[in-house]
């Protein structure tokens, strides 16, 4: 029997493509404390002590192996002065476009992060986690790309304008955006963040067509990761990552999130001693599992991806809704804790378990 590892240690081997004591699970708790706490979303963000102090206390009571630092995403858009709504039990949304029109591109400027309150209180959690945990549990802060991140800046509807038929100002918010991804990044790398999850969706043939992304984007991603000084996971949100896998694998970044819609045996396989998988628990069924589902779909991920090291098990987004029921996420740990161990156990698996 393996000697029980530090987070830390569990991680970086599972990273390394070898066996640690047991699978890490990667529970990323942000909005979840709010609910933990039974106080509002905004209130529970504008506080970075308690972040932190909420952050070690979730990471002990369901024996989570990382922290976690991102608030919302919209948090970005509100650093280039855009609106967040809060909403009572979901995830902070950004507001109307801060960009109300494409040719207001070149008139966009570089946030300042020093002089944004939002990404300070980021870097404050960080910064007192980093404290707190030392090197013995990983810290993971979050940015989102450049091509991801007009989705807030512009509304759907208008990015898809930019991107087919304005291609001179698609390259000068690519360029900004890219510019304030590195510089936000090494920030958090330098607060304390252990690696970077680098948020694309729009990178998944989910979202936009394969050939166009690799034209006018992939090689954005790889210079903008290139540039970040730290290890880095991307993450596409969900979306489907098998038809990207080889580009990923070859942008550098050490860690693939993916999602359901992926054959897990078929990533695993092409993704062995490559690149390390993150996913695929779809926390939005999540609020609906009974303990036996929760057991089950555990055990099914463990048993397809876990083998030989390299695979973390985690949700498919990137965040724990608040929707979901603590005893589903002692579930879950303690359903890692028995069959994660290494050398795995023969799994025998009720896939009809609801």
């Amino acid at each position: 029997m393996k000697t029980e590892m530090t987070s830390m240690e569990r991680v970086l081997t599972a990273l390394s493509h070898q066996e640690p004591d047991r699978v890490p699970l990667l529970l990323l708790f942000s909005l979840y404390g709010a609910r933990e706490l039974e106080m509002s979303i905004k209130d529970y963000f504008m506080d970075p002590e308690l972040v932190v102090k909420t952050q070690l206390m979730l990471q002990k009571k369901y024996r989570s192996d990382c922290l976690y630092s991102f608030a919302y995403g919209a948090i970005e858009t509100e650093a280039f002065g855009g609106e967040v709504v809060f909403t009572d039990d979901g995830p902070p949304n950004a507001g109307e476009p801060l960009i109300g029109s494409l040719d207001l591109i070149p008139s966009l400027n570089l946030p300042d992060i020093g002089s944004s309150p939002g990404l300070q209180r980021i870097l404050a959690v960080t910064r007192g986690l980093k404290q707190a945990a030392g090197d013995s549990i990983p810290i993971i802060g979050v940015v989102v790309a450049p091509f991801s991140l007009p989705v807030m800046q512009l509304g759907f509807e208008k990015y898809l304008e930019l991107i087919y038929f304005r291609p001179e100002l698609f390259a000068q918010l690519m360029a900004l955006n890219s510019a304030f991804c590195v510089k936000w990044a090494n920030a958090q790398l330098a607060a304390g963040a252990t690696a970077i999850c680098y948020f694309n969706p729009l990178a998944s043939p989910t979202m936009i067509e394969k050939d166009t992304y690799l034209k006018i984007a992939y090689p954005l991603d790889c210079q903008t990761l290139a540039k970040i000084k730290g290890p880095t996971a991307t993450h596409l949100a969900s979306g489907i990552t098998l038809p990207v896998l080889d580009e990923i694998i070859a942008s550098k970044t050490a860690i693939l999130g993916f999602g359901q819609c992926d054959d897990v045996t078929c990533l695993k396989a092409r993704a062995s001693h490559k690149i390390a998988l993150v996913g695929n628990l779809n926390a939005i069924e999540m609020v609906n599992w009974s303990p036996e589902k929760a057991q089950s779909t555990v055990k099914t991920l463990i048993s397809q991806a876990a083998a030989g090291g390299g695979f973390l098990i985690s949700d498919s987004h990137g965040e724990i809704p608040y929707q979901v029921p603590p005893e589903v996420l002692v579930n879950i740990a303690d359903t890692v804790a028995e069959w994660g161990q290494y050398p795995l156990k023969s799994i025998g698996v009720d896939q009809d378990a609801s």
